[in-house]
C-alpha cells in the first residue's frame, strides 16, 4: 500500500501539538499548570534502574556529606557571611544554616564538610569521597567548568545530590542541572508568609512521622519548568497563604498541586529536592511554627540520599 508521507507529516505535527498542550502532567485547578518537559537526554524518574553503583559507596566506611553554599548573586540571610577559602573555614554566628546541618550530622552519625570554594569541587574523584553533595541556597553561576564536569561525573557514578531552597536559583543556563532539579527551576515567589504544607507521600524516609498537614513559613517558590517524572513528597496548600501565591514576576502559582519537595533518580545518581528553608528561624532554636517538621523532613532526605535509609519510596 502506498503511504502519503505528507499526510503522515501533518498528522504527526498535530499529535506533537496536542501532546505539547495536553494537561497529562498538569495540576488541576487554577494556576500555571503545564510548563514544559524538556528532554535532558538522560535516564531519570522514579525507576531505580536509572541508578548506578559505580562509586562503590560502602556503608561500612560511614557516611559523608559535602555542603556547598557558594553565592554569585543574592545571598540568603540564613547563610550569613560569605565563607573563606578552602574546606571547613571558620564559621561566624550568622552562618546558621550550615551550623544546623553540622549539628544534624553530629546527632545522626554522618560526617559533614562544607565549602564555598569552587576549587574544592574540581575533580569527580574528590567528590566521590562523599555519599552526597548538598547545594544549600547557592546562587546563580556558582560553578566553573571544571566543577560542572566533576558534578556531572560524580552523579553519573551514583553520587547523591540534595538541593535546598535557592539551589533552584543556581546555574540557570545549564540544562543538565535543571534536569537534576527534577525538570524544575525557580521563577519567582510571593512574600515570605505562613502556609500549610501537605505531606503527599508518607512512605518516604523524609516524610515518615510527619503530620498530614503542618504549618510553616516560607517564600513558596513558583517554578518554571514544573517538576515532572518525580515522586512528589510535599506540597503547599495555596488556599492557606494569607497574601496569596502570585509572585513578584506575575507567576499565578500552581493551583491544587504546588510541590515543595520531591525526589528522583537522575543520570545514574539520586536527587532529593526541596524549595523550603528560606526563613532564618527554620535553622535556629528561635521559635517558628513547624520548623521541627522541616528539620525532620530535611534529615530524612539527607539520610536517604546518603544511603542510610531507603531512597525515594
Amino acid at each position: 500500500m502506498r503511504v502519503n508521507r505528507s499526510l503522515l507529516s501533518v498528522a504527526g505535527m498535530a499529535v506533537l501539538l496536542l501532546t505539547a498542550i495536553s494537561p497529562s502532567s498538569a495540576t488541576s485547578g487554577e494556576g500555571a499548570q503545564y510548563l514544559g518537559e524538556p528532554d535532558y537526554g538522560v535516564c531519570r524518574g522514579t525507576d531505580p534502574r536509572c541508578y548506578h553503583d559505580w562509586g562503590n559507596f560502602d556503608p561500612a566506611k560511614g557516611f559523608r556529606l559535602l555542603v556547598y553554599s557558594r553565592t554569585a548573586g543574592f545571598r540568603h540571610p540564613h547563610l550569613g557571611a560569605a565563607l573563606g577559602p578552602g574546606m571547613n573555614p571558620p564559621l561566624k554566628d550568622d552562618n546558621v544554616a550550615i551550623k544546623a546541618v553540622l549539628e544534624l550530622g553530629k546527632e545522626n552519625g554522618f560526617a559533614v564538610d562544607y565549602t564555598e570554594d569552587v576549587t574544592q569541587l574540581a575533580t569527580a574523584g574528590k567528590l566521590l569521597s562523599y555519599n552526597a553533595v548538598m547545594f544549600l541556597s547557592s546562587t546563580r553561576d556558582a560553578l566553573d567548568d571544571a566543577a560542572q564536569t566533576s558534578l556531572r561525573q560524580y552523579v553519573r557514578a551514583g553520587g547523591g545530590f540534595i538541593g535546598v531552597h535557592n539551589a533552584f536559583g543556581t546555574e540557570y543556563n545549564w540544562p543538565w542541572y535543571e534536569g537534576l532539579l527534577g525538570n524544575a527551576n525557580f521563577y519567582d515567589h510571593g512574600p515570605n508568609q505562613p502556609g500549610t504544607v501537605v505531606t503527599v507521600n508518607r512512605r518516604d524516609a523524609s516524610t515518615q512521622g510527619l503530620p498530614p498537614r503542618w504549618a510553616f513559613t516560607d517564600e513558596w517558590y513558583n517554578l518554571i519548568p514544573y517538576p515532572t517524572r518525580v515522586r512528589v513528597l510535599a506540597e503547599v496548600d495555596e488556599g492557606t497563604l494569607p497574601n496569596g501565591v502570585r509572585g513578584s514576576l506575575g507567576h499565578p502559582g500552581h493551583g491544587d498541586h504546588h510541590p515543595v519537595s520531591w525526589c528522583q533518580y537522575y543520570d545514574g545518581g539520586k536527587a532529593w529536592l526541596t524549595t523550603l528553608g528560606h526563613d532564618v528561624k527554620s535553622w535556629t532554636d528561635e521559635p517558628l511554627e513547624g520548623d521541627q517538621h522541616f528539620i525532620r523532613h530535611l534529615l530524612g532526605g539527607i539520610k536517604s540520599v546518603l544511603g542510610a535509609a531507603p531512597f525515594c519510596r
